[in-house]
């Protein structure tokens, strides 16, 4: 049977969803692999610089979980592990503090602890790679779909996927200002007597996934576009804090796709 573009589109947004699933199961284990490490080895978040999400930190705790576990390994062995996890970073000198660092450590020497750190490391790693297969598929349809909206400096498959899968037909919406109540972005208006004030905080309401997508363009268009860029800095001039700054490059930003997907045209703005 023929695939239409509504098929496509609902593939894209069922695998959104799934990257977004998978992302929010991540960090929640990332948290709790932190949780974990507190108890067993505290010093360790001061060892790799305040970043435990490190494949040279994943690779020793894969290995020795506890640091009862890595005061047994010869100081040869761990250097090697720590040079080639860390692609040279680390040497013997950074293995000898940590060696230092488990004999002074005040973390707690229980085997369910190492064993409960090495299965999070383990599910972090299996989540990352659906992650990336995820983000695979969804660019190879983004790509074939040839939307105008790629064609937007800093605009990447996966922003691009959850704007198109979510707002599916442009012509279901008669202006921009309908595109950005679905997305929550809508101006709010604070009225009292004759003081009216109008500003672009996020609401909860509408698509969060659009929201988020629309916002993470917006910031990489100011970051590559001369128009955009200027017109950033001209609300943080206006005293905007960053993301009040973002949510008015956002406002431009879905006028600008608003324009592209009705006319089927290209980004050409300097």
């Amino acid at each position: 049977t023929e695939v239409t573009l509504n098929d496509t589109l609902q593939e894209l947004k069922d695998l959104c969803k799934s990257y977004q699933n998978i992302m929010k199961m991540r960090s929640k284990t990332k948290i709790q692999f932190i949780s974990y490490l507190d108890q067993a080895f505290p010093e360790l978040y001061h060892f790799f610089n305040k970043n435990l999400h490190l494949k040279t930190a994943y690779e020793l705790l894969k290995a020795y979980p506890l640091p009862s576990k890595i005061n047994k390994v010869r100081i040869d062995s761990l250097t090697k592990l720590l040079h080639k996890a860390s692609h040279g970073r680390y040497g013997k000198e950074k293995a000898l503090e940590l060696k230092e660092l488990c004999l002074t450590t005040v973390g707690i020497q229980r085997d369910s602890l190492g064993f409960q750190i090495q299965q999070a490391i383990e599910q972090i790693e299996l989540y990352t790679k659906q992650i990336e297969e995820i983000k695979y598929n969804i660019k190879l349809i983004v790509l074939s779909l040839n939307s105008p909206i790629m064609s937007i400096p800093g605009m990447g498959p996966l922003q691009a996927a959850i704007i198109l899968s979510s707002i599916k037909d442009i012509t279901l919406f008669s202006s921009p200002c309908k595109v950005l109540a679905y997305a929550g972005l809508d101006p709010r208006v604070r009225q009292s007597g004759k003081f009216k004030a109008t500003t672009t905080r996020m609401s909860k309401r509408g698509s969060g996934m659009l929201r988020w997508a629309l916002i993470w363009s917006a910031f990489n268009l100011s970051l590559k576009n001369k128009t955009f860029k200027e017109y950033y800095e001209l609300k943080v001039s206006q005293g905007k804090n960053h993301y009040n700054a973002l949510g008015h490059v956002a406002h431009k930003l879905v006028r600008v796709i608003y324009k592209l997907l009705s006319t089927n045209t290209i980004f050409n703005l300097a």
